[in-house]
């Protein structure tokens, strides 16, 4: 039997219900505002640039500032952000082993190589026996200065861990100039240079102590190196409008023009 004119308009009135309540939600969920966490130096500046092309896009973002790298990810975990941009793969695969955060990256930002700085040297030819080196004490960054540091030819590291991407100074078989290998934590680094020969310092942090990696680094990291830093967010929003907004800002022609510019090599675009 054919529905009456009557249940054909309750059906009608139900379906246009239907479709406005969907086009609520995807509004709600398409958010017009975002928080950001990024580390502190070159990313507050970058991120004026990508504030000002997402705004174009109607999107507005809030950037959430860390010093601090243990932070950023809890804080996106937990809700309080709805992204951030601070951190190379590497790092992100440490955390959420050993935090458990269900994040994952959306898109490339920046490379940024890492650099050996001194107040005492000008090359490396220069390093004592028995000097003090200062590197990160975060796994992923530690892993990565150790690197640098046999790269240089200062130190031998066991095959495995250079293998697995995993080598701490436990790792060290061979170190023919006996240097003291310091770990700390990575913000404390610049702090600590007048006390250590060398120190590896992320770019975010050598910028805010004044340091440049292209005028400054006794040792310095490939720009094409694996270290690419990322967008992240919580799992359950990779694959909303608003990321894909985000990533688009962040990888526009003139978020890439500003850094090529203004930095110089030393900060890439990954993308």
């Amino acid at each position: 039997m054919k529905p009456s004119s009557l249940s054909r308009r309750h059906l009608l009135r139900q379906g246009t219900a239907l479709l406005a309540l969907g086009s609520t939600l995807a509004r709600a969920e398409d958010k017009a505002s975002i928080k950001v966490g990024i580390s502190v130096g070159n990313a507050e500046e970058i991120f004026t640039v990508v504030k000002k092309v997402a705004a174009r896009d109607g999107l507005n973002i809030e950037v959430v500032v860390f010093n601090d790298y243990q932070l950023p990810n809890a804080a996106l975990a937990s809700g309080d952000l709805d992204a951030n941009a601070f951190q190379h793969k590497p790092f992100l695969d440490n955390q959420i082993k050993a935090r458990g955060f269900d994040l994952v990256p959306v898109g490339l930002t920046i490379t940024a190589p890492l650099g050996f700085y001194s107040r005492r040297i000008k090359s490396i030819a220069e390093l004592a026996d028995g000097a003090s080196v200062g590197i990160q004490n975060d796994p992923s960054n530690g892993n990565r200065a150790l690197l640098l540091l046999q790269q240089a030819g200062l130190i031998t590291l066991r095959p495995e861990a250079v293998k697995n991407n995993n080598a701490t100074p436990l790792d060290v078989v061979a170190n023919p100039k006996k240097l003291k290998l310091v770990p700390l934590d990575a913000a404390l680094l610049p702090r600590s240079l007048d006390d250590l020969a060398i120190a590896s310092i992320n770019n975010d942090y050598a910028a805010k102590a004044g340091l440049s990696l292209a005028h400054d680094a006794v040792i310095k990291e490939s720009p094409q190196g694996p270290y690419a830093n990322l967008i992240a967010v919580r799992r359950a929003d990779k694959d909303q409008a608003w990321v894909r907004r985000l990533v688009a800002a962040y990888q526009s022609p003139e978020v890439r023009s500003f850094i090529e510019s203004r930095y110089q090599g030393s900060l890439v675009p990954a993308f």
